[in-house]
């Protein structure tokens, strides 16, 4: 029912209603199977609150949302080639229907709540849909426990986003690669997009995700010196580890590195770094879903009928 309350959000504990998450959702263009989208992103916000915190601090965090299973290709979301760019109605209209309850609900404000030096790009709409169809690993979700046919939408809340030209596109230029683009400071967590083709060649060698996280994890460190060649005393804040490691799993985040395979076929990686540990929420889909479907798949941008 329009007063079902799905979530109570901070910092203001606007209660996120059924029907108040419709209005934003249509004021963000979205399609009516857009919406099981957006109230599985409400329930994964009220579990992420210290990400909502976050983003209502001085940094410029900015939610990144990561689409999983049969629904992301029902409603063409986009996971391929420039899957985070705009031009795409569902990753456009559903980061945006996002954008505006993090506003209207949660409550917060430029300059009140929200007191970002910069700000942040991302904030306008960032999504994705995980490339399932040329991963050669298990999709995200099932990785956090869910089954092949659910879908889901996972919520990180990065405060970095850097692209980098992969090494080589060998095993081990790509391994240097994700070494390479960890921040040489620590953090809290990072996730890792990795294109369809350069996950192939590291499954080929016999890298799962698992293996690839955890070794981030292990060899990501500050330079010992790093912080001499920039004329500064080291603050002390590795003096506990002398490996220096980026990443320490802990009890609130025991798997600091995530890997996703998205984008198109190409010679990239992809850093999104800092922020709280992803959380991940199913999308239970309404009863007639075929139905819509059937309806409105074929809603797509004019340009891509030229």
């Amino acid at each position: 029912p329009p007063e079902h309350v799905v979530a109570e959000l901070e910092p203001r504990l606007g209660k996120a209603t059924i029907e108040k998450i419709a209005v934003n959702a249509v004021m963000a263009g979205c399609l009516p199977t857009h919406l099981p989208v957006v109230i599985a992103g409400v329930e994964a916000l009220a579990e992420n609150q210290s990400g909502v915190m976050m983003a209502a601090g001085t940094g410029s965090y900015a939610p990144f949302w990561l689409i999983n299973g049969p629904a992301a290709g029902d409603i063409n979301v986009r996971a391929s080639f420039g899957a985070t760019s705009p031009g795409d109605i569902a990753n456009a209209a559903i980061g945006r229907a996002l954008a505006f309850v993090i506003r209207n609900i949660c409550g917060i404000r430029k300059q009140i709540e929200d007191m970002a030096v910069f700000g942040n790009p991302a904030r306008y709409s960032w999504v994705a849909a995980e490339n399932e169809e040329f991963s050669p690993w298990i999709p995200f979700h099932v990785e956090q426990g869910l089954k092949p046919r659910d879908s889901a939408i996972t919520l990180c809340f990065p405060r970095d986003y850097r692209q980098l030209m992969v090494y080589g596109t060998d095993e081990s230029g790509l391994l240097a690669t994700a070494m390479a683009g960890v921040g040489p400071l620590p953090s809290r967590s990072c996730c890792l997009l990795v294109t369809p083709s350069s996950a192939r060649t590291l499954a080929d060698r016999g890298w799962t995700k698992k293996q690839l996280a955890e070794h981030i994890v292990e060899q990501a460190a500050v330079p010992a010196d790093y912080f001499g060649r920039l004329g500064l005393a080291d603050p002390g804040w590795l003096e506990n580890d002398p490996a220096r490691h980026v990443f320490r799993p802990g009890q609130e985040n025991p798997k600091p590195v995530r890997i996703f395979v998205c984008g198109g076929f190409g010679s990239w990686m992809a850093f999104l770094q800092g922020g709280p540990a992803p959380v991940t929420s199913k999308i239970v889909l309404p009863s007639g879903w075929e139905t819509l479907v059937k309806r409105y798949r074929n809603v797509v941008p004019t340009y891509l009928r030229y």
